[in-house]
């Protein structure tokens, strides 16, 4: 374990990660310095500097820090060292520390770091979901009793800032243009992700181009996850069966993992999700049985597909987790007959082929937020004859106006989908608040 007595220390951000970094470093004898514009954190004196004070031997950013901030360009510029909350997790593992079984992914991390957790339970080992998940991996490493294993969800931002993690086995589960504002290209961003795969088992879905691309050049043994019938080496679907030919019980056969009919998520993005999960629990030695009790037993976060009313024969479904196109893409193809709330800040994505695939699927759409226009535009273009209801206001109240439109719009038989393809901020403080209000006003 590397030693952090006397040493300087910067810690760039005061939020949850950076409270656990400055903790974790303050009682291990460092000097630390908490810099935060505006924050502020018990037991230390948070300041707003653009450069590191004179000595600083070391410098721990928080994930949402861009790598242009001036004070972590500042520091490389001096030969200090830069890295994150995840990489010094890594650094403070004693020996026989538990194991780490990684995942990371445009969409559905939370969801596969879950299922991961539920079937590592259900197989008898003593673990958590961590990383960005919510719970800092510092207080998941430095956990008394300690772990058996830990499920790690990291984010393209925390893997940036880590050089030395090697998760025995570690998933990427697909790829999409995302937070391109913060790595500057799709090809940044994808050698972030890759970097996930340091360790012994690299595990990719064989149905995304981008990551069946990169699993191809991935080091240590390669293992893949596919929505079809799976050849050897792969976990996928037979019928209404989840089998494995990459870690079979009997050596050239197919062990089935679970029936379709266990997963308690809907969605063919569930399945390659409960498919990923499950490579990684078997990467590391969990049985079968194991694999479909954790899968029946797993229970997902609100606001990611989530059913939350059925009212006079229509379905409300909430996924205002789906922040960006290729995550609504995934929620749209789960449905027959979708009513679309849709818009927001999309960030510069691009939504025509969104629409254009949506669109046998959609009875109508109310779109609301500040690029609702370029919804509405590509409605005109591929999906001419939707009727489209847009709501203008950009506060709270926008979504009783956007409930009662979809109300209207609905049939018996219709799923009424809020699948935004856009963050939230314009309107809301967050996707969560955006969902909650959704689903209130549907079961009301």
């Amino acid at each position: 374990m590397q030693s952090f007595e006397g040493r300087r220390t910067v810690v760039a951000g005061a939020g949850v990660s950076g409270a656990a970094v400055a903790r974790a470093l303050h009682a291990r004898g460092a000097h630390v310095t908490v810099v935060d514009a505006d924050g502020t954190l018990d037991g230390f004196d948070v300041v707003d500097l653009d450069s590191p004070p004179d000595g600083t031997e070391l410098v721990v950013t928080s994930p949402g820090w861009r790598p242009d901030a001036p004070l972590l360009v500042a520091a490389r510029a001096r030969g200090i060292e830069v890295y994150g909350e995840v990489e010094l997790a890594w650094r403070l593992r004693g020996e026989n520390a538990a194991p780490w079984l990684a995942v990371t992914g445009t969409n559905g991390k939370t969801t596969t770091v879950k299922m991961l957790a539920s079937i590592l339970t259900a197989a008898g080992h003593r673990t958590v979901a961590a990383g960005n998940v919510g719970l800092p991996l510092l207080d998941a490493v430095l956990a008394d009793p300690p772990y058996d294993v830990l499920a790690v969800e990291l984010s393209s931002f925390q893997l940036h800032w880590s050089s030395s993690v090697q998760p025995v086995a570690a998933a990427i589960l697909n790829l999409a243009p995302d937070h391109l504002d913060w790595h500057g290209s799709l090809g940044a961003y994808a050698t972030a992700k890759s970097l996930i795969w340091a360790g012994t088992t690299s595990i990719g879905n064989a149905d995304d181009e981008v990551s069946r691309t990169l699993l191809s050049r991935a080091k240590g043994r390669r293992v893949a996850f596919t929505l079809r019938t799976p050849r050897p080496g792969e976990l996928g679907v037979v019928e209404d069966l989840l089998v494995d030919r990459a870690f079979p019980d009997v050596p050239g056969e197919a062990t089935e993992l679970a029936c379709l009919a266990d997963l308690t998520v809907t969605g063919g993005h569930n399945v390659a999700n409960a498919l990923a999960a499950a490579a990684l629990a078997r990467a590391y030695g969990v049985p079968a049985d194991a694999v479909r009790t954790g899968l029946r037993t797993f229970t997902a976060d609100p606001h990611r597909n989530e059913l939350v009313a059925t009212v006079d024969g229509v379905t409300w479904v909430d996924d205002s987790k789906a922040t960006n196109p290729h995550a609504a893409a995934a929620s749209l193809a789960s449905y027959d007959r979708i009513v679309w709330i849709a818009g927001g800040l999309l960030k510069g994505a691009a939504v025509d082929d969104l629409v254009r695939d949506a669109a046998p699927h959609l009875a109508a759409a109310v779109l609301l937020g500040e690029d609702r226009e370029l919804l509405r535009e590509a409605l005109v273009r591929h999906a001419p004859d939707v009727p489209v209801v847009e709501v203008t206001r950009l506060d709270t109240e926008a979504m009783s106006e956007v409930v009662a439109a979809a109300r209207r719009l609905a049939q018996p038989g219709d799923t009424v989908l809020l699948a935004p393809a856009a963050a939230s901020m314009d309107c809301f403080s967050d996707y969560k608040q955006r969902g909650d209000l959704f689903a209130a006003l549907a079961r009301g």
